[in-house]
């Protein structure tokens, strides 16, 4: 069996896992995740910036996978809170989302070919022939397992009108947004509190 090429994405994916682990790690030493103070002072570099600056990272990270998604989430409610956290979630995201809609609306076939992973064109290619699509892309939307990010690429070579596309996303995102965010801060929360020893 051939093996398959790394590609550009695989490597932006590489740097961007190396990138949250190193943070992570940072986030352990200066104790961010543990302390309000720690966190509050070092939001304090970025000024009135912080939320912008983690509302675009959201956007961007849906169009080029620089962290995984829910990864992001994650660190939108350690960082901000649940409520704030859900919200820049839900805005980088929903952004970031349609964002790739339109660059697949623009640059066609071939463009989201070369953006995305080759097992997501098996899997999910023959929903391009469904007269259901629009159906199937918004329960996908709103279940928390689906790969979103080539969905809206993919929804962008349809036929599906921009409006419809939004109203989907805007609808579908909030439940499995609060589903990563809340389930993987509870699951960060009891490894803080029961698996890593902070002295």
């Amino acid at each position: 069996m051939a093996k398959r090429k790394i590609s550009f994405l695989d490597i932006i994916t590489i740097i961007g896992l190396m990138m949250t682990i190193a943070f992570i790690f940072y986030g352990y030493k200066t104790k961010i995740f543990v302390s309000s103070e720690a966190l509050h002072h070092f939001l304090g570099r970025f000024g009135i910036f912080a939320d912008i600056i983690f509302i675009l990272v959201q956007a961007i990270q849906v169009v080029i996978p620089i962290i995984p998604g829910s990864i992001g989430c994650l660190a939108g409610v350690i960082i901000f809170g649940p409520v704030k956290g859900f919200l820049y979630n839900y805005t980088g995201i929903c952004l970031g989302s349609i964002l790739a809609f339109l660059l697949a609306r623009r640059y066609g076939k071939s463009f989201v070919e070369r953006v995305s992973k080759p097992g997501l064109w098996q899997k999910y290619g023959s929903w391009l022939n469904s007269e259901k699509f629009d159906k199937w892309f918004a329960i996908a939307i709103f279940l928390p397992v689906a790969p979103d990010d080539f969905l809206c690429y993919l929804a962008g070579i349809t036929k599906i009108p921009l409006k419809k596309f939004s109203i989907i996303i805007l609808a579908g995102k909030p439940f499995s947004i609060a589903a990563y965010s809340m389930g993987l801060n509870l699951v960060f929360t009891a490894l803080i509190h029961y698996v890593i020893p902070f002295n």
